[in-house]
């Protein structure tokens, strides 16, 4: 059995419900570009940071729960009112943070494994 939960949703609204239907749980969310029928976003970093945090999800701390959420279709990222924007403050996708601490890596940051686990990892 894994060691921790993983939740695939997407848009703001599923993303939410997710973190409201796990209260008191360390949570670590990914936000990443919509993909495509082939399993592609629209958003090259995403792309190139799924491999980094796919071979890091291994030192998930027990018990934790990951959120993979698809933030949408390109033209709704960029809307500067979009929720994610707004009210979770993401400057960029991808991002990776540790929901309810000011924990987060912003795009390139995503590409340095050693940042994915540390974040993991750390209390």
């Amino acid at each position: 059995m894994a060691q921790y939960e993983q939740v695939n949703v997407r848009g703001y609204s599923e993303f939410c419900k997710a973190v409201a239907d796990r209260p008191g749980k360390d949570i670590f969310a990914y936000f990443c570009g919509d993909k495509d029928e082939q399993g592609k976003s629209w958003c090259p970093e995403c792309v190139k940071a799924e491999p980094i945090l796919k071979g890091a999800m291994g030192v998930l701390p027990l018990g934790s729960v990951f959120i993979y959420c698809q933030v949408g279709e390109r033209n709704y990222w960029k809307d500067a009112s979009n929720e994610f924007r707004t009210t979770l403050k993401l400057t960029g996708v991808p991002t990776l943070l540790r929901y309810g601490t000011p924990q987060k890596l912003v795009e390139e940051e995503c590409f340095k494994e050693d940042l994915v686990r540390m974040m993991f990892t750390e209390d």
